[in-house]
């Protein structure tokens, strides 16, 4: 007869905010790269993990179903949820996991990043955008404009402002690269704005859209810089 192990005694954090199934997924690898949980061990019930983080039993089967995406469970019906033995692979291969769940020095690590990369992207953009691609951005810089009192309608569009530069470039690999860093952004951008940095944000963007509209690559290059240095004051206060 088959002996299914127990559930490994993991404690979670109860939710917060929305995107709850991305939360569960966090939390979880987080335990995975910790080595609280390895290879072999089950995760709670679908009942349990609903009851430990205070969601729907919905939001957890989306969670499970995103852990088997990236390879890190797999899922035995009758038996359960199991970490899988591709987990140190996964887990190397996925810079936002890094990124998210790494040291404290994560923050810098991710705007020393953006610093390499975003204002490159941007004088590329200068340079490569089609004429439907600036008028994209354009209407990304619209939509913040709109959303001035709205926090998640103006994250969203701010974070689509980033990812339209990198499309921008007409390098496939590009938008590959930057689109993990974007959505980390997520809550940082969130806590800014709650901070004030909306308005600063805006600023910055039109300057980069306006640079990229005349096809000036190093006009670009110098707002997206003067933008991420904005970014790291407001990240501060």
């Amino acid at each position: 007869m088959m002996i299914i192990p127990k559930p490994s005694p993991t404690n979670y954090a109860p939710l917060e905010t929305a995107r709850l199934y991305e939360q569960i997924v966090a939390q979880i690898e987080k335990q995975i790269l910790s080595g609280k949980l390895r290879y072999g061990d089950r995760l709670p019930t679908e009942r349990d993990l609903a009851e430990r983080f205070r969601v729907s039993r919905t939001v957890v089967r989306e969670a499970v179903k995103a852990l088997r995406e990236k390879g890190l469970v797999q899922s035995h019906p009758g038996r359960g949820t199991f970490i899988t033995d591709g987990t140190a692979r996964a887990v190397r291969h996925s810079l936002g996991f890094m990124l998210r769940v790494g040291s404290p020095q994560s923050a810098g690590n991710l705007a020393e990043a953006r610093e390499i990369l975003e204002p490159e992207i941007a004088a590329l953009a200068a340079t490569r955008a089609t004429a439907d691609q600036i008028e994209t951005i354009r209407q990304t810089v619209e939509a913040m404009d709109r959303a001035l009192a709205d926090a998640d309608a103006f994250v969203e569009a701010d974070l689509q402002f980033h990812l339209a530069l990198a499309q921008a470039t007409q390098n496939p690999l590009i938008p590959t690269l930057i689109d993990p860093i974007v959505d980390l952004l997520r809550e940082q951008r969130k806590s800014t704005f709650r901070r004030g940095g909306a308005g600063h944000g805006q600023y910055h963007h039109k300057k980069i859209l306006a640079a990229i509209a005349r096809r000036d690559p190093n006009a670009a290059r110098a707002a997206m810089r003067a933008h991420l240095r904005q970014v790291r004051r407001d990240s501060q206060q």
